[in-house]
């Protein structure tokens, strides 16, 4: 089995930037359903087209005829992003980029996808999301970086209370902070780089916006 990243192209929104096409580099694809769209503004061709199909059109089926699919019922126990990811596990994915997986008219369909980054962590998958102006990455116990432009704005959002909290390189640090749950005090940091996270207990996303600069 080939091991490589695969980027799962959902349908929320995505932008193309230099940015992201850069993490895009050297990756595999498999599309969702109506995130097939997003295939033709990145200039990629997926392994693998998914989902049951309600949200795709006839001109974009022709346009990428040649693509295998695999289509599913409307009435399944899974969304067509899970089928994807799936489908990606199974050909040897190495990392995950949820691309589309943020914005767009299902907030419920977002907010899921960042319920699946966090529990693709926990089992060891390195995984990210982005529209392409924002992104998202799970954090939990133990420590990390992720590289933000200097002055860009993210924020931290706790899925349950954070203990051991420290954020090195930024505006406003923590060091070893108690985050209640439903707590603000993480919202809108200013990255000075590359972020340094450290984190004792609890799990949580990292909402990050590399191209907003307004706290510069």
């Amino acid at each position: 089995m080939i091991r490589s990243p695969f980027t799962i192209l959902l349908g929320g929104a995505l932008t193309p930037t230099d940015r992201l096409a850069r993490q895009l580099e050297g990756s595999r694809f498999v599309a969702a359903d109506g995130g097939m769209r997003h295939a033709r503004t990145l200039g990629v061709v997926p392994d693998l087209w998914v989902g049951d199909f309600d949200s795709t059109d006839e001109a974009l089926l022709a346009e990428f005829a040649g693509v295998p699919r695999e289509r599913h019922p409307a009435a399944k126990n899974a969304t067509d992003g899970e089928i994807a990811v799936e489908a990606a596990l199974e050909r040897g994915a190495t990392s995950l980029v949820f691309a589309g997986g943020l914005g767009g008219a299902r907030s419920d369909h977002a907010f899921l996808h960042l319920l699946g980054t966090v529990a693709l962590a926990e089992s060891g998958v390195a995984v990210m999301m982005t529209s392409g102006e924002e992104e998202a990455y799970p954090l939990l116990p133990g420590s990390q970086e992720i590289e933000l432009p200097k002055g860009s704005l993210f924020s931290i959002l706790g899925f349950a209370d954070l203990d051991g909290l420290s954020i090195e390189n930024v505006r406003y640090p923590l060091k070893d902070f108690h985050l209640p749950f439903g707590s603000s005090r993480t919202i809108s940091n200013i990255a000075d780089g590359t972020v340094r996270f450290t984190l004792k207990s609890g799990r949580a996303v990292i909402l990050a916006r590399p191209y907003d600069l307004s706290g510069a």
